[in-house]
């Protein structure tokens, strides 16, 4: 008898300690709302600092519970008819609250390959900020408890209450997030509503990306083990084919670093050059050092470089002239390190930085460049 009820007590402990976990508490496939269906309210922190509850949109005739995310190309794309949507209707009442449904820590670096930032809150403040976001943006990362509740598929997902928070209208913004859209289905569902009509077409399909359940952050963290198995290699070269090989024409976007061994910053942001290097190696974009070390120090680069699992294109040259390194990189170089260029495919800097980088400015830049969307596909 005092077995079982030891036994009933380690099992009521391991239940409770699973259900303080978030990871446990998204159902494995959640079901999404169906038309008809009451808005599940929640308790949701913003980029703006404050909590919001579905309360604090009680004057709103219609409501657009719109989950979307920071890293996804196609939500990307879609920022600005959100935009446009809050700017043409917020007059006739429509209320607007973004939700993004990701936790941050379950998205692979290699799925950030079109974006210059996660899906942290704190990256979401920077988002809001740079897109100049005027309707409340959320955080559901910690729990997803609310996207659990309303059942998200993918990123953006719209949900369209009625004034009695009835849904009315869930599925895609348009059939379009590329070229011009044929059919506009979030704007004539809003369209219908605040003329007194029933949907036409209540429920479409979805296309985006995933939402990012906390049971995949074990795939996150097997793929960094992974990449931090790559070893390193360091390649000894004349100058001339160095700068051949920066100034060639490609079919990808060359990000350089020039770093040494007794650079301090330079070995330290290097960190920061590895995780662009997993970002957006997959797109038309590669990683390329240069250590200004004498090739004598060639055993003591590498052995930094394989410390930092940089498994990039890294080279020494094989001169000991100075000025031979500044011609084979850039001439516009004045010798100072770290320095960093970013070189287009038809061989021409487009973009320098003598001295420290920031990386989230550097990332925006790369980004720019080789596209945020799928139109932009490199």
């Amino acid at each position: 008898m005092l077995k079982l009820r030891n036994s009933r007590f380690v099992l009521l402990v391991a239940l409770a300690i699973l259900a303080a976990d978030a990871s446990f508490m998204v159902a494995a496939d959640p079901q999404t709302l169906e038309i008809g269906q009451s808005a599940p309210d929640f308790e949701l922190p913003g980029v703006d600092g404050k909590n919001y509850s579905l309360a604090d949109f009680e004057d709103d005739e219609l409501l657009l519970v719109l989950f979307t995310c920071n890293h996804c190309p196609t939500a990307q794309a879609y920022e600005e008819r959100i935009m446009d949507l809050q700017r043409d209707f917020a007059g006739q009442g429509l209320g607007l609250v973004a939700i993004s449904p990701n936790n941050a820590e379950a998205v692979r670096l290699d799925e950030l390959g079109y974006t210059d930032l996660g899906d942290s809150l704190e990256d979401m403040k920077l988002r809001a900020e740079a897109r100049g976001f005027t309707f409340p943006y959320l955080y559901d990362g910690e729990t997803q408890e609310t996207s659990e509740a309303y059942g998200v598929l993918a990123t953006p997902h719209a949900y369209l209450f009625d004034r009695e928070r009835k849904l009315r209208y869930v599925g895609r913004i348009d059939d379009n997030e590329i070229k011009e859209p044929t059919r506009k289905d979030l704007r004539i569902a809003i369209e219908e509503l605040l003329a007194g009509k029933e949907v036409s077409v209540p429920e479409t399909r979805v296309f985006g990306c995933s939402t990012k359940w906390a049971d995949k952050q074990d795939s996150a963290r097997q793929a960094l083990e992974k990449w931090d198995q790559e070893e390193a290699e360091l390649k000894l070269v004349p100058p001339a084919e160095l700068k051949r090989r920066l100034t060639e024409k490609s079919e990808n976007y060359r990000l350089v670093n020039v770093w040494a061994t007794w650079c301090i910053p330079c070995i330290e942001e290097m960190n920061e050059l590895v995780t662009i290097h997993r970002m957006y190696r997959k797109r038309h974009f590669e990683l390329i050092t240069v250590s200004a070390d004498d090739k004598d120090n060639m055993d003591r680069a590498l052995k930094v470089l394989n410390n930092k699992h940089c498994s990039a294109s890294n080279y020494i040259l094989d001169t000991e002239s100075r000025d031979e390194l500044f011609d084979a990189v850039d001439p516009k170089w004045q010798g100072a390190v770290p320095f960093t260029a970013l070189i287009a495919p038809d061989g021409e800097v487009i973009h320098r930085v003598h001295g420290e980088f920031d990386p989230l400015e550097l990332k925006r830049v790369i980004v720019e460049h080789i596209g945020r969307t799928y139109a932009d596909r490199k």
